[in-house]
């Protein structure tokens, strides 16, 4: 069972050939300058003609700039790299700050590495395999047939495991690295489609192989540059990117890959895959970030680089000086800045009703506009947390579809944000908090005091 997320229902930015934003596609909704801004962007990095550039989404709360961004990782697909950071986690991790941006950095550019391999393709006919009397060893012959020709291989005990662990039998179409002998199972051939095996409903059915059964393929390897990093660092070495603790990777090192890989770009046996980095919260960081961000944009290997920040005019952290959007003019001044507006009321309706498909919730129609007004009046997010208890409390009575009495009663039982503000300074004196609070003893005939004094003087009267 997959998990559903916040942004799990975004499938795409929702644009069309012409790059024209429609109004409900791939899990988006409204936001179309916003959108479609971010399709030529997207279009550019496709292109290879934006790397090293800078973007920034500023906008409201629950405006999508997140969602936005989602989508755009979802338009590039998954070979070119994208990578999502939050700005706080610069600061958690056990590194410099430099260190933490530039890894995130090399993350986020790909190197596409090309060659060329030896592969042996065919149809399986038959497989023997010849035990020892001890059953120490095994020794066995491997038939492959295609349309033109037909060979027996011989198989030693490492190719015998591999093919009792893929599971391969006569009648499977399979491929073979003769360099490394890994097998990997292409499906089952068209020419047993008829027979009465006992196969599951997800088993693919492929064409037998023809021509030669040996042939030279160009294998592509997409790998980032961090990776190429972890790999080459002695202190790390490879198990690092499986553990995640790479540490800091030092300098001349990352000099020397980097003139590896320019070598192999002039010979042709590789490609740079500029990314996109997206750095969400980006007022959080703080001005040696800044300056950092400054020059890395500038150097040749930088990938785009898209922030996020619903900040407006704040203080620029690590300075007493403030900006708009908490990042520095000199910064702001590289950038492309995309704005978002708020959602209308009939868009939040759109939105919440996607939701309910995505959580597999049956909502009625009159309760999806009644989630669009509290949306409007509250926030959005607020709206979207209360699908999941409405069902429950639906269930709860054992009612299929969820109605408008669910909906209040989860608005009764969770307060949003305007009620706890009101809330909080209902009872302002009985929390605790940082304003100054007069000590109830210092007033006269106040509080507690006040009362029970009122009570001796009417008891004595």
């Amino acid at each position: 069972m997959e998990r559903i997320g916040a942004h799990s229902h975004i499938r795409g930015l929702g644009l069309d050939n012409l790059l024209e934003p429609r109004a409900n596609a791939q899990g988006m909704v409204g936001q179309g300058k916003a959108r479609r801004a971010a399709g030529v962007i997207m279009k550019m990095v496709q292109e290879g003609r934006i790397a090293g550039r800078a973007v920034l989404i500023a906008g409201p709360a629950s405006t999508g700039k997140t969602a936005i961004a989602m989508g755009m990782a979802k338009t590039l697909g998954s070979d070119v790299p994208f990578v999502m950071l939050t700005a706080s986690e610069v600061f958690s991790l056990e590194m410099s700050k430099t260190e933490s941006l530039t890894q995130a950095f090399r993350r986020s550019i790909g190197v596409r590495i090309k060659e060329e391999t030896e592969l042996i393709e065919g149809e399986v006919v038959e497989i023997q395999v010849d035990r020892s009397v001890t059953g120490a060893t095994k020794t066995g012959r491997l038939t492959l047939k295609t349309t033109d020709m037909e060979t027996v291989y011989d198989l030693g005990s490492k190719m015998i495991d591999q093919l009792q662990k893929e599971k391969v039998l006569a009648g499977d179409v399979v491929s073979i690295d003769k360099a490394s002998g890994r097998i990997s199972k292409l499906g089952r051939s068209f020419g047993r489609a008829k027979d009465y095996d006992a196969m599951g409903a997800d088993t693919r059915f492929v064409a037998c192989p023809d021509g030669e059964l040996q042939t030279r393929k160009e294998v592509v390897h997409t790998v980032s540059l961090h990776e190429i990093d972890v790999i080459n660092s002695r202190t790390q070495g490879f198990l690092a990117l499986f553990a995640g603790d790479t540490g800091e990777i030092k300098p001349e090192l990352r000099d020397q890959i980097n003139t590896k890989v320019a070598e192999w770009r002039e010979e042709g046996k590789a490609e740079i895959v500029p990314g996109v980095l997206f750095i969400d919260e980006v007022h959080m960081l703080d001005i040696e970030c800044f300056s950092f961000l400054n020059r890395a944009l500038e150097g040749d290997l930088a990938p785009l680089v898209v922030m996020a920040s619903n900040r407006g005019v704040t203080r620029i952290r690590g300075t007493k000086y403030q900006s708009p959007h908490g990042i520095p003019a000199d910064l702001l001044d590289r950038m492309l800045i995309i704005s978002t507006k708020k959602y209308s009321q009939e868009e939040m309706r759109e939105i919440v009703r996607i939701r309910c498909e995505e959580e597999d919730v049956k909502m009625e129609p009159e309760c999806l506009d009644l989630m669009g007004v509290m949306a409007q009046e509250t926030s959005l997010r607020y709206s979207l947390n209360l699908i999941a208890p409405s069902q429950l409390l639906a269930q709860r009575r054992k009612a299929p579809v969820v109605s408008s009495q669910d909906v209040r009663a989860a608005y009764q039982y969770y307060i949003d944000v305007q009620r706890s503000t009101a809330y909080a300074k209902e009872t302002a004196a009985l929390m605790f908090g940082e304003e100054e609070v007069v000590p109830a003893v210092a007033q006269a005939g106040s509080g507690v005091n006040g009362a029970i004094n009122g009570n001796a003087m009417d008891t004595s009267a």
